[in-house]
């Protein structure tokens, strides 16, 4: 037994609405989505400050923020669905549709991501390396808060470990995970993506990085992000059932692509600004 394991006994909701009000009544705002809907406040502020710094009004800001919800939600939702469990939503489609019971995957929200950042620096007729070497700041932010909810849900965490920082998840959904001490791989994952939101904003408004080399904060981000999700999922309990045969899981499948394409487009940056 591990006397320093850290007891997580945190209710997943902020509050709860009273009983006796309509509609609301028994349901309560949870820390997930109170953190998800933080994420996009708080980006919306930092790509202001980057779009005024290039003298780009707040209605570009708008409509690019627009674009995020949608690509986000939709494109995390159906990568969960597509990605973990195919059978059991293709077979009730309508259950795709249930938000708010979970199930969100990263990867199918960066496709969707890049997919509607594309049409819209058609729209705005800049490059799409342009737009991505700025959203992805706000992103790998968004990424941390996601991850806190998800500490705050007492899901997706690690193997059971003797370390004094592991975490007793007396809340998880499973009776049988509930009893020992585990990696806390949200906490992992969190900082290592606010570490990298930290180092993208300051390269930003470094030139010789942010603007000498084009795709140079999109790569960093891929590498990044995807990177680290590589190697943590080694800690993580299977998300579902059939990962438990795999020796590579789903996520980390799913991740090499990105981390590939990270390092394809930093080299490229790299020969446009050593030619320039």
């Amino acid at each position: 037994m591990n006397l320093l394991a850290i007891v997580w006994d945190v209710s997943p909701e902020v509050f709860a609405f009273p009983d006796w009000l309509p509609l609301l009544g028994g349901r309560g705002v949870r820390w997930y989505g109170a953190l998800f809907a933080a994420s996009f406040i708080v980006g919306y502020m930092i790509m202001q400050r980057l779009f005024r710094r290039e003298k780009i009004g707040d209605k570009v800001l708008d409509q690019l923020s627009t674009y995020m919800i949608v690509a986000t939600v939709v494109g995390a939702r159906l990568g969960h669905c597509l990605f973990y469990e195919p059978a059991y939503y293709l077979a009730n489609p309508i259950e795709i549709l249930k938000v708010w019971e979970g199930g969100l995957a990263s990867h199918g929200a960066a496709i969707a991501i890049i997919i509607a950042l594309y049409f819209f620096a058609r729209k705005q007729q800049k490059p799409l390396i342009w737009i991505l070497d700025r959203i992805v700041i706000v992103v790998a932010l968004a990424g941390f808060f996601i991850r806190m909810g998800n500490l705050m849900n007492s899901e997706i965490f690690g193997y059971v470990t003797n370390l004094p920082w592991g975490f007793q998840f007396v809340r998880s959904h499973d009776p049988e995970l509930r009893s020992d001490p585990r990696h806390p791989t949200q906490i992992y994952e969190g900082l290592w993506y606010l570490a990298t939101f930290v180092f993208l904003y300051w390269a930003y408004f470094k030139k010789s990085m942010g603007e000498r080399q084009p795709g140079f904060i999109f790569a960093v981000f891929l590498i990044n992000i995807f990177g680290s999700r590589f190697f943590i999922e080694f800690l993580k309990e299977p998300q579902v059932g059939f990962e438990a045969s795999m020796t590579l899981n789903m996520g980390q499948w799913l991740s090499i692509p990105f981390v590939l394409a990270g390092i394809y487009l930093w080299y490229w940056g790299w020969k446009k600004a050593k030619k320039a």
